[in-house]
Protein backbone atom coordinates (compact mmCIF):
# COMPACT_ATOMS: atom_id res chain seq x y z
CA UNK A 1 0.00 0.00 0.00
CA UNK A 2 1.66 3.04 -1.10
CA UNK A 3 1.80 6.65 1.31
CA UNK A 4 -1.63 7.94 -1.17
CA UNK A 5 -3.70 4.77 0.06
CA UNK A 6 -2.70 5.45 3.50
CA UNK A 7 -3.98 8.97 3.73
CA UNK A 8 -6.83 7.86 2.04
CA UNK A 9 -7.60 4.61 4.07
CA UNK A 10 -7.45 7.83 7.22
CA UNK A 11 -9.31 9.88 5.80
CA UNK A 12 -12.25 6.79 5.24
CA UNK A 13 -11.68 5.88 9.10
CA UNK A 14 -13.08 9.45 10.02
CA UNK A 15 -16.69 9.09 11.55
CA UNK A 16 -19.60 10.91 12.93
CA UNK A 17 -19.75 9.71 16.41
CA UNK A 18 -23.59 9.98 18.10
CA UNK A 19 -21.75 10.31 21.15
CA UNK A 20 -18.89 10.70 22.93
CA UNK A 21 -17.18 11.77 26.76
CA UNK A 22 -14.02 13.33 25.92
CA UNK A 23 -11.48 12.11 28.24
CA UNK A 24 -7.44 12.91 28.47
CA UNK A 25 -6.66 9.76 26.90
CA UNK A 26 -8.69 10.66 23.98
CA UNK A 27 -7.06 14.00 23.82
CA UNK A 28 -3.49 12.83 24.46
CA UNK A 29 -4.00 10.69 20.99
CA UNK A 30 -5.02 13.27 19.17
CA UNK A 31 -1.90 15.44 20.20
CA UNK A 32 0.31 13.10 18.37
CA UNK A 33 -1.76 13.41 14.95
CA UNK A 34 -1.67 16.00 12.35
CA UNK A 35 -3.27 16.00 9.05
CA UNK A 36 -2.08 13.07 6.92
CA UNK A 37 -3.77 13.90 4.04
CA UNK A 38 -2.48 17.53 3.86
CA UNK A 39 0.89 16.33 5.35
CA UNK A 40 1.41 13.79 2.39
CA UNK A 41 1.62 16.68 -0.30
CA UNK A 42 3.86 19.09 1.76
CA UNK A 43 6.29 16.49 2.32
CA UNK A 44 6.21 15.51 -1.05
CA UNK A 45 6.10 18.45 -3.11
CA UNK A 46 8.95 20.37 -0.58
CA UNK A 47 11.76 17.37 -1.96
CA UNK A 48 12.10 20.10 -4.62
CA UNK A 49 12.74 23.82 -4.39
CA UNK A 50 10.85 23.45 -8.30
CA UNK A 51 7.78 21.38 -6.74
CA UNK A 52 7.45 23.88 -3.86
CA UNK A 53 7.39 27.11 -6.04
CA UNK A 54 4.99 25.37 -8.43
CA UNK A 55 2.82 24.80 -5.23
CA UNK A 56 2.84 28.27 -4.04
CA UNK A 57 1.82 29.77 -8.05
CA UNK A 58 -0.92 26.99 -7.39
CA UNK A 59 -2.24 28.09 -4.79
CA UNK A 60 -2.10 31.92 -5.49
CA UNK A 61 -3.85 31.29 -8.73
CA UNK A 62 -6.96 29.84 -6.88
CA UNK A 63 -9.21 32.65 -6.27
CA UNK A 64 -12.49 30.87 -6.48
CA UNK A 65 -13.65 27.55 -6.16
CA UNK A 66 -14.12 27.68 -10.18
CA UNK A 67 -10.55 27.83 -10.62
CA UNK A 68 -9.91 24.98 -8.52
CA UNK A 69 -12.41 22.63 -10.39
CA UNK A 70 -10.95 23.73 -13.79
CA UNK A 71 -7.86 24.29 -13.30
CA UNK A 72 -5.13 21.26 -14.88
CA UNK A 73 -2.44 21.08 -11.86
CA UNK A 74 -0.30 17.72 -10.96
CA UNK A 75 -1.25 18.42 -7.61
CA UNK A 76 -4.52 17.14 -8.12
CA UNK A 77 -3.30 13.48 -8.02
CA UNK A 78 -3.09 14.06 -4.09
CA UNK A 79 -6.09 12.77 -2.13
CA UNK A 80 -6.58 15.90 -0.75
CA UNK A 81 -6.84 17.89 -3.97
CA UNK A 82 -9.41 15.46 -5.35
CA UNK A 83 -11.76 15.61 -1.58
CA UNK A 84 -10.96 18.75 -1.56
CA UNK A 85 -14.42 20.47 -3.22
CA UNK A 86 -16.31 17.54 -1.12
CA UNK A 87 -18.54 18.53 1.83
CA UNK A 88 -18.57 15.96 4.76
CA UNK A 89 -21.29 13.39 4.14
CA UNK A 90 -23.02 14.91 7.06
CA UNK A 91 -23.24 18.44 6.28
CA UNK A 92 -26.62 20.25 6.40
CA UNK A 93 -27.19 22.67 4.02
CA UNK A 94 -30.01 24.31 5.50
CA UNK A 95 -28.29 24.57 8.72
CA UNK A 96 -25.01 25.58 6.95
CA UNK A 97 -27.72 28.18 5.64
CA UNK A 98 -28.67 29.19 8.96
CA UNK A 99 -25.07 29.40 10.14
CA UNK A 100 -24.19 31.97 7.53
CA UNK A 101 -27.71 34.40 7.93
CA UNK A 102 -26.75 34.08 11.88
CA UNK A 103 -22.76 35.46 10.70
CA UNK A 104 -24.15 37.83 8.70
CA UNK A 105 -27.03 39.27 11.50
CA UNK A 106 -24.25 39.99 13.68
CA UNK A 107 -20.83 39.85 11.47
CA UNK A 108 -19.70 43.04 13.10
CA UNK A 109 -19.30 42.05 16.53
CA UNK A 110 -18.19 38.33 15.06
CA UNK A 111 -14.90 39.85 13.44
CA UNK A 112 -14.51 42.16 16.49
CA UNK A 113 -14.44 39.06 18.68
CA UNK A 114 -12.41 37.74 16.58
CA UNK A 115 -8.87 40.20 17.46
CA UNK A 116 -10.98 40.69 20.99
CA UNK A 117 -11.48 37.07 22.13
CA UNK A 118 -10.82 34.18 19.95
CA UNK A 119 -7.23 34.96 18.99
CA UNK A 120 -5.99 36.02 22.33
CA UNK A 121 -8.18 32.57 23.44
CA UNK A 122 -6.04 30.60 21.73
CA UNK A 123 -2.45 32.37 22.70
CA UNK A 124 -3.15 30.77 26.10
CA UNK A 125 -2.76 27.36 25.30
CA UNK A 126 0.90 27.73 26.09
CA UNK A 127 2.01 24.57 23.42
CA UNK A 128 -0.22 26.06 20.56
CA UNK A 129 1.03 29.14 20.81
CA UNK A 130 4.54 28.33 20.79
CA UNK A 131 4.07 27.18 17.05
CA UNK A 132 2.48 30.17 15.94
CA UNK A 133 5.90 31.88 18.13
CA UNK A 134 8.53 29.78 16.53
CA UNK A 135 6.70 30.45 12.88
CA UNK A 136 5.99 34.39 13.93
CA UNK A 137 2.80 34.38 11.33
CA UNK A 138 1.36 36.66 14.38
CA UNK A 139 4.85 38.53 15.64
CA UNK A 140 5.53 39.97 12.63
CA UNK A 141 3.22 41.81 11.45
CA UNK A 142 -0.29 41.57 13.57
CA UNK A 143 -2.63 43.35 11.33
CA UNK A 144 -1.61 40.82 7.91
CA UNK A 145 -2.21 38.68 10.29
CA UNK A 146 -5.39 39.40 11.86
CA UNK A 147 -7.02 40.48 7.75
CA UNK A 148 -5.68 37.01 6.34
CA UNK A 149 -7.93 35.00 9.18
CA UNK A 150 -10.27 37.84 8.50
CA UNK A 151 -10.49 37.05 5.24
CA UNK A 152 -10.71 33.75 5.53
CA UNK A 153 -13.57 34.12 7.75
CA UNK A 154 -15.47 36.22 5.01
CA UNK A 155 -14.63 33.34 2.53
CA UNK A 156 -16.14 30.56 4.39
CA UNK A 157 -19.06 32.39 5.53
CA UNK A 158 -19.90 33.65 2.26
CA UNK A 159 -23.67 31.93 1.40
CA UNK A 160 -22.12 31.09 -1.73
CA UNK A 161 -19.05 29.98 -0.42
CA UNK A 162 -19.74 26.47 -1.11
CA UNK A 163 -20.71 27.06 -4.85
CA UNK A 164 -18.42 27.66 -7.98
CA UNK A 165 -18.69 31.08 -7.88
CA UNK A 166 -17.85 31.18 -3.81
CA UNK A 167 -14.05 31.33 -1.97
CA UNK A 168 -14.97 28.65 0.60
CA UNK A 169 -13.05 25.37 -0.79
CA UNK A 170 -10.43 26.98 -2.30
CA UNK A 171 -9.60 28.94 1.30
CA UNK A 172 -9.80 26.13 3.15
CA UNK A 173 -7.78 24.36 1.15
CA UNK A 174 -4.99 26.79 1.28
CA UNK A 175 -5.30 27.29 5.04
CA UNK A 176 -5.28 23.39 5.47
CA UNK A 177 -1.92 23.55 3.35
CA UNK A 178 -0.47 26.48 5.19
CA UNK A 179 -1.09 24.62 8.78
CA UNK A 180 0.93 21.33 6.82
CA UNK A 181 3.67 23.79 6.52
CA UNK A 182 4.39 25.19 9.50
CA UNK A 183 4.14 21.46 10.51
CA UNK A 184 6.47 20.62 8.25
CA UNK A 185 9.38 24.27 8.74
CA UNK A 186 8.52 23.46 12.35
CA UNK A 187 9.35 20.15 13.23
CA UNK A 188 12.78 20.61 10.71
CA UNK A 189 13.13 23.67 13.10
CA UNK A 190 15.82 21.52 15.45
CA UNK A 191 13.43 24.12 18.29
CA UNK A 192 10.36 21.87 18.44
CA UNK A 193 10.10 19.45 21.71
CA UNK A 194 7.95 16.17 20.78
CA UNK A 195 7.02 15.98 24.23
CA UNK A 196 4.68 19.05 23.01
CA UNK A 197 2.71 16.92 20.82
CA UNK A 198 2.53 17.25 16.85
CA UNK A 199 3.23 21.18 16.05
CA UNK A 200 -0.69 21.69 14.73
CA UNK A 201 -1.97 19.00 16.04
CA UNK A 202 -5.68 17.58 16.36
CA UNK A 203 -6.30 18.85 19.74
CA UNK A 204 -4.92 22.41 18.93
CA UNK A 205 -6.81 22.42 15.56
CA UNK A 206 -10.18 21.28 17.66
CA UNK A 207 -9.52 24.47 20.27
CA UNK A 208 -9.19 26.75 17.43
CA UNK A 209 -12.37 25.40 16.09
CA UNK A 210 -14.62 26.03 19.24
CA UNK A 211 -12.38 29.54 19.48
CA UNK A 212 -14.13 30.27 16.12
CA UNK A 213 -17.68 28.99 16.84
CA UNK A 214 -18.78 28.11 20.80
CA UNK A 215 -16.40 30.67 21.99
CA UNK A 216 -17.94 34.09 19.57
CA UNK A 217 -21.37 32.72 20.67
CA UNK A 218 -20.06 33.25 24.36
CA UNK A 219 -18.59 36.71 23.01
CA UNK A 220 -22.01 37.86 22.01
CA UNK A 221 -24.18 36.88 24.38
CA UNK A 222 -21.52 38.85 26.81
CA UNK A 223 -22.42 41.51 24.34
CA UNK A 224 -25.81 41.42 25.33
CA UNK A 225 -27.07 39.34 22.64
CA UNK A 226 -30.07 36.71 22.65
CA UNK A 227 -28.24 33.92 20.69
CA UNK A 228 -30.78 30.99 20.17
CA UNK A 229 -30.04 27.23 21.03
CA UNK A 230 -30.95 27.30 17.33
CA UNK A 231 -29.09 29.77 16.15
CA UNK A 232 -25.66 28.13 18.28
CA UNK A 233 -26.24 24.83 17.01
CA UNK A 234 -26.41 25.97 13.19
CA UNK A 235 -23.39 28.01 13.57
CA UNK A 236 -21.86 25.74 15.25
CA UNK A 237 -22.79 22.96 12.44
CA UNK A 238 -21.21 25.37 9.92
CA UNK A 239 -18.24 25.60 11.74
CA UNK A 240 -18.18 21.72 11.99
CA UNK A 241 -18.33 21.40 8.25
CA UNK A 242 -15.27 23.64 8.03
CA UNK A 243 -13.24 22.35 10.97
CA UNK A 244 -13.71 18.95 9.17
CA UNK A 245 -12.42 20.20 5.39
CA UNK A 246 -9.60 22.31 7.62
CA UNK A 247 -8.60 18.02 8.61
CA UNK A 248 -9.94 18.12 12.70
CA UNK A 249 -11.01 14.23 13.14
CA UNK A 250 -15.35 14.16 13.37
CA UNK A 251 -14.91 13.35 16.72
CA UNK A 252 -13.20 16.42 18.08
CA UNK A 253 -16.74 18.00 16.06
CA UNK A 254 -18.99 18.14 18.63
CA UNK A 255 -22.37 17.91 17.73
CA UNK A 256 -24.53 20.18 20.30
CA UNK A 257 -23.86 22.55 23.14
CA UNK A 258 -23.19 20.33 26.13
CA UNK A 259 -20.09 18.05 24.25
CA UNK A 260 -18.65 21.38 23.60
CA UNK A 261 -19.05 22.62 26.27
CA UNK A 262 -17.19 19.65 27.83
CA UNK A 263 -14.59 19.72 24.86
CA UNK A 264 -13.67 23.60 25.49
CA UNK A 265 -13.18 22.81 29.62
CA UNK A 266 -11.20 20.02 28.74
CA UNK A 267 -8.56 21.61 26.21
CA UNK A 268 -8.28 24.40 28.50
CA UNK A 269 -7.87 22.52 31.56
CA UNK A 270 -5.10 20.64 30.08
CA UNK A 271 -3.37 22.95 27.64
CA UNK A 272 -3.93 27.12 29.21
CA UNK A 273 -1.20 27.96 31.32
CA UNK A 274 1.37 30.72 31.42
CA UNK A 275 4.15 30.97 29.11
CA UNK A 276 6.32 33.98 27.56
CA UNK A 277 5.49 32.61 23.90
CA UNK A 278 1.38 33.33 24.23
CA UNK A 279 2.42 36.85 26.67
CA UNK A 280 5.10 37.72 23.52
CA UNK A 281 1.94 36.97 21.11
CA UNK A 282 -0.75 39.04 23.43
CA UNK A 283 1.49 41.74 23.15
CA UNK A 284 2.22 41.87 19.78
CA UNK A 285 -1.49 41.85 19.22
CA UNK A 286 -2.28 44.38 21.81
CA UNK A 287 0.48 46.61 20.18
CA UNK A 288 -1.79 46.81 17.23
CA UNK A 289 -4.53 47.68 19.09
CA UNK A 290 -3.14 50.39 20.41
CA UNK A 291 -1.99 51.57 17.64
CA UNK A 292 -5.53 51.82 15.77
CA UNK A 293 -7.40 52.83 18.46
CA UNK A 294 -5.44 56.68 18.73
CA UNK A 295 -8.30 59.67 17.97
CA UNK A 296 -10.86 56.29 17.81
CA UNK A 297 -13.89 56.56 19.99
CA UNK A 298 -12.78 54.20 22.60
CA UNK A 299 -8.92 54.36 23.94
CA UNK A 300 -6.55 51.86 24.34
CA UNK A 301 -7.30 50.89 27.72
CA UNK A 302 -10.84 50.66 27.33
CA UNK A 303 -10.01 48.13 24.09
CA UNK A 304 -8.12 46.27 27.29
CA UNK A 305 -10.79 46.66 29.24
CA UNK A 306 -13.45 44.91 26.64
CA UNK A 307 -10.51 41.96 26.42
CA UNK A 308 -10.74 40.79 29.87
CA UNK A 309 -14.29 40.87 30.05
CA UNK A 310 -14.46 38.96 27.36
CA UNK A 311 -11.98 36.51 28.25
CA UNK A 312 -12.68 36.21 31.83
CA UNK A 313 -10.11 37.39 34.74
CA UNK A 314 -8.43 33.73 34.73
CA UNK A 315 -7.51 34.07 30.99
CA UNK A 316 -6.23 37.25 31.05
CA UNK A 317 -4.22 36.71 33.60
CA UNK A 318 -2.68 34.03 31.90
CA UNK A 319 -1.91 36.39 29.12
CA UNK A 320 -0.91 39.32 31.35
CA UNK A 321 -3.58 41.53 30.21
CA UNK A 322 -3.00 44.14 32.34
CA UNK A 323 -5.90 46.34 32.45
CA UNK A 324 -9.08 45.98 34.84
CA UNK A 325 -12.39 45.10 34.18
CA UNK A 326 -15.05 46.66 32.63
CA UNK A 327 -16.35 48.65 35.34
CA UNK A 328 -20.44 47.30 35.58
CA UNK A 329 -21.86 50.27 34.37
CA UNK A 330 -19.47 50.09 31.16
CA UNK A 331 -20.85 46.34 31.17
CA UNK A 332 -24.67 47.39 31.28
CA UNK A 333 -24.05 50.14 28.59
CA UNK A 334 -22.53 47.96 26.62
CA UNK A 335 -25.08 45.19 26.61
CA UNK A 336 -27.84 48.16 26.38
CA UNK A 337 -26.04 49.33 23.07
CA UNK A 338 -25.11 45.97 21.68
CA UNK A 339 -22.72 47.79 19.23
CA UNK A 340 -20.09 50.31 19.68
CA UNK A 341 -17.37 51.66 17.82
CA UNK A 342 -14.16 50.16 18.42
CA UNK A 343 -11.30 48.79 15.62
CA UNK A 344 -13.42 46.65 13.81
CA UNK A 345 -16.56 47.32 15.38
CA UNK A 346 -19.12 47.88 12.34
CA UNK A 347 -22.47 48.71 11.86
CA UNK A 348 -23.79 46.31 10.06
CA UNK A 349 -26.61 47.73 7.41
CA UNK A 350 -28.77 44.19 7.28
CA UNK A 351 -28.25 40.60 6.52
CA UNK A 352 -27.03 41.34 2.74
CA UNK A 353 -23.20 39.64 2.93
CA UNK A 354 -22.26 41.82 0.00
CA UNK A 355 -22.99 44.89 1.78
CA UNK A 356 -21.53 43.70 5.24
CA UNK A 357 -18.03 42.84 3.64
CA UNK A 358 -17.58 45.91 1.71
CA UNK A 359 -18.01 47.99 4.56
CA UNK A 360 -15.33 45.45 6.47
CA UNK A 361 -13.15 45.87 3.56
CA UNK A 362 -13.64 50.17 3.78
CA UNK A 363 -12.66 49.66 7.78
CA UNK A 364 -9.49 48.14 7.29
CA UNK A 365 -8.47 50.76 4.38
CA UNK A 366 -9.41 53.09 7.27
CA UNK A 367 -6.81 51.61 9.59
CA UNK A 368 -4.20 51.24 6.72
Amino acid sequence: MNRFEDAVNFEAMKFRPQSIVYNNDLLSARRSMGDPLADVLIQTTFKSTEYKVELRAWLDSLTDNSVLSTDKTPFQQYPLVVQSQLLPVWAEKKQMARGTAFFNRYSDKIMSLLGLLSLPYCYAASRGAMVLYLSERMRADPQKRLLETAEFVWDVMDPDAFTGKGRGFSSILKVRLMHAAVRYYTLASGKWDDSWGMPVNQEDMAGTNLSFSLIVVRGLRKFGIAVSYDEQQAFMHLWNVIGSMLGVQEDLLPQEGKQAIQLEELIRERQFEPSEQGRALTRSLTGYFSSVATGAPFSAKEIFQVMRYLLGDPVADILEIASPGLPPDKIRLLKLANSFSLPGFLQNSGTNYDTNYRKFKQEMLMLG
